[in-house]
């Protein structure tokens, strides 16, 4: 508001301050909204038995791992049932799938845990091919895949693997089979790669980050349940902002940062209200930003988005001072 009218002289005078925007005030952090939900515990179509995996493709549909029904399943971004597969042996049939990615072209890679394999499929179910890992004179032996939990598609088509069971993360050219590089140590669980190549892996109770070649660049967080701390974190997930949410399972939240690993906003606590979880595994963002969560023991996937904050209008007036 502007500065009260000066007094100049004696008697009674009205002096008009004239126009007076009253601006918003700075917008400060948001954790993002609920928007939706769907999913009861059972094996029925949109039903699930701890749901851990998810992914969106460009198209906006939804890729769920349904774990305990070793299959997975399909659906419109807004929860809309579409199909889902689990083919009876050999290809196609799963054992306890975890991780999950598309790529470019639509394709769904799919991380199965309990066959320690990687399985590629079309958009529609359709079997392409697998992998069990890599024979590459360059590491001079055979790696194979123990438990991928998570999996991330690079610019180029790329596979990166969270390979828990061994203790690495991977990377395979997009036909599988092929080792490009890996990194060893601790036990990573859910991995992501952002628009410039960098992966984020999360790693015992911390956010590991490294270039496209695998080379480590920084970490964040440690045990607790404080701003940035961790409490076995499951899935990372990265937004063509940057932004970096974690799904911080056993403090049953969601946790975003920047790409640098400054703390932003979190949103969650246990519960099986819209917004609240049980232990969240998966997480996933979609092209225009909505942000979607397999909250597993609660059986259901969860829709949040950073809707539009309402701003206060600018409003305009006339003051008056009356001075003696």
């Amino acid at each position: 508001m502007g500065s009260p009218a000066r007094r100049i002289g004696l008697g009674m005078l009205l002096i008009p301050l004239g126009l007076v925007p009253v601006m918003p005030a700075p917008a400060s952090a948001q954790a993002p909204q609920y928007i939706t939900q769907w999913g009861t515990s059972g094996s029925g179509n949109g039903q699930f038995d701890h749901p851990v995996g998810v992914a969106v493709n460009a198209a906006g549909e939804v890729f769920v791992a349904d774990k305990g029904n070793h299959r997975i399943q399909k659906f419109s971004g807004t929860g809309v049932f579409l199909m889902q597969w689990d083919l009876p042996g050999g290809d196609g049939y799963f054992d306890l799938p975890e991780g999950l990615a598309t790529n470019a072209a639509g394709d769904l890679y799919v991380g199965d845990a309990g066959l320690h394999r990687i399985q590629r499929f079309s958009g529609t179910g359709a079997f392409i091919d697998e992998w069990y890992g890599s024979a590459d004179p360059a590491f001079g032996w055979y790696l194979p895949v123990k438990e991928p939990r998570g999996l991330a598609i690079g610019a180029n088509g790329e596979v990166y693997v969270a390979d828990a069971g061994n203790g690495y993360v991977q990377k395979f050219t997009g036909g599988g089979g092929h080792l490009v590089d890996r990194w060893v140590g601790g036990v990573p669980s859910g991995i992501a790669v952002d628009a410039a190549g960098n992966a984020y892996v999360t790693w015992d109770n911390t956010v590991r980050t490294f270039t496209s070649g695998l080379t480590y660049l920084t970490q964040w967080g440690s045990a607790g349940s404080g701003e940035g701390q961790f409490n076995i974190p499951r899935g990372v997930a990265v937004d063509a902002a940057g932004n970096v949410y974690v799904a911080d399972t056993d403090n049953h939240r969601i946790q975003e940062f920047t790409n640098t690993g400054n703390y932003v906003a979190q949103w969650g606590s246990e519960g099986s209200g819209d917004g609240q979880f049980s232990y969240p595994w998966g997480v996933a963002t979609d092209a225009a930003g909505y942000i979607y969560v397999a909250d597993t023991n609660n059986n259901r996937i969860q829709k949040f988005g950073h809707l539009p904050t309402p701003t206060k209008p600018t409003t305009w007036g006339r003051l008056k001072r009356t001075y003696r």
